[in-house]
């Protein structure tokens, strides 16, 4: 998929909303949703854009779809642009299909579910039974048994039933494009789990590109073939989800991707040796800088005996997970947490060992908050 030439592109997106003033005529002005913002995606891929609320991210996904017109930038579909002399826009809809996070409130409900999927193919000239076989089969494929399922109506299922008859709805159509936007953000946390596995299985089923548009890390992470981060209106970094985690282009992805968190630490680095309070560790090359911050995550921070640790803290927090335990310690102004094992047992208030190890720690420049490569 790496050599493949991008089925979508976008270039230099740019969009301004106006500030109201208020009631005295104070205010005003321009806020920039989305701030130059370039992608490409290629043919069968997916890829996750994430990122906090009101980082740019919704407003990305509906300029793509030109339900808003951006200010500046261009889209590109299959090497034309999308919306001009090129490719029109009812063209480009044509094939592509958005799926929103309340797409399942707009089932109709004197529809049953097999109809609600088959309507759309028998409107584009489907016959009646190969549109029916069709919306079972999409029944099938998105985890409801047609038998049981394809004779009833929207008030007869859940919430997540009712959200993948949407997908399914949205599927029959056969797009060479899908952008989903938070589709499962109105779903409760098992939901989400179950619908993050019937998507990534449908995506290998059917191949279709796909944008995934949300703000919870944990599903771009799992669904995408690669992660756009977003923050303040721009691109904080793109990758696959393996670079994003283990190489954090900046603070804010150090930050905003992974749970927990990745602990930072303020100090300074010194011909390789970094000093930070109670905490001083070499081996990051011959780097001096006077003000960075030092990365870890919690599944790299070993927790034991003081004895022979790299610094030795009260436990401030311990939280059992099922599959871990999080212990959290204070360090300066802020808290670090250590991954250990379920059976670790401990107390508010022990103190305990915590070691870190170069080559599990990331670095970053304190000032413009970018990732900084050690040297030799």
């Amino acid at each position: 998929m790496s050599g493949a030439s991008p089925l979508l592109e976008v270039r230099g997106l740019v969009k301004h909303f106006p500030l109201k003033k208020d009631m005295l005529g104070r205010g005003g002005g321009v806020v920039r949703a989305v701030d130059g913002v370039d992608f490409s995606v290629r043919a069968g891929e997916t890829l996750g854009v994430v990122g906090e609320s009101g980082c740019g991210k919704s407003t990305t996904a509906r300029l793509l779809m030109r339900l808003i017109e951006p200010d500046r930038g261009d889209i590109i579909f299959d090497g034309a642009a999308v919306g001009g002399r090129d490719l029109s826009l009812k063209a480009f809809r044509r094939q592509s299909q958005m799926v929103f996070q309340d797409s399942y409130a707009s089932l109709n409900p004197r529809l049953t579910i097999e109809d609600s999927i088959a309507f759309a193919p028998q409107v584009h000239g489907l016959p009646h039974q190969q549109a029916v076989q069709r919306a079972r089969d999409l029944l099938a494929r998105v985890g409801l048994e047609p038998r049981r399922f394809a004779e009833r109506y929207p008030h007869e299922l859940s919430g997540g039933q009712r959200q993948r008859v949407a997908l399914a709805r949205a599927i029959v159509r056969r797009p060479a494009v899908f952008l989903m936007d938070e589709p499962l953000s109105n779903l409760d946390a098992q939901l989400r789990v179950s619908m993050r596995v019937h998507l990534k299985h449908l995506h290998h089923e059917l191949g279709v590109t796909t944008i995934y548009v949300t703000h919870d890390q944990i599903e771009a992470m799992t669904l995408a073939d690669r992660v756009v981060v977003m923050s303040k209106a721009r691109i904080q970094q793109v990758g696959t989800p393996e670079q994003i985690y283990n190489e954090p282009a900046n603070l804010f992805v150090a930050g905003f991707v992974g749970s927990p968190s990745m602990n930072l630490l303020d100090g300074s680095l010194t011909q390789g040796v970094f000093e930070s309070s109670d905490v001083r560790m070499g081996g990051f090359g011959q780097t001096t800088h006077s003000s960075v911050v030092l990365g870890v995550r919690a599944e790299d921070v070993h927790i034991g005996s003081p004895e022979g640790a790299s610094m030795v803290k009260e436990v401030f927090s311990f939280e059992l997970t099922g599959d871990a335990t999080l212990v959290t310690v204070r360090h300066g102004t802020r808290l670090l947490t250590a991954r250990a094992a379920k059976d670790f047992r401990t107390a508010v208030g022990d103190r305990v060992g915590l070691s870190l190890h170069p080559r599990s720690c990331h670095l970053f420049d304190a000032a413009t908050q970018a990732r900084l490569e050690p040297t030799a």
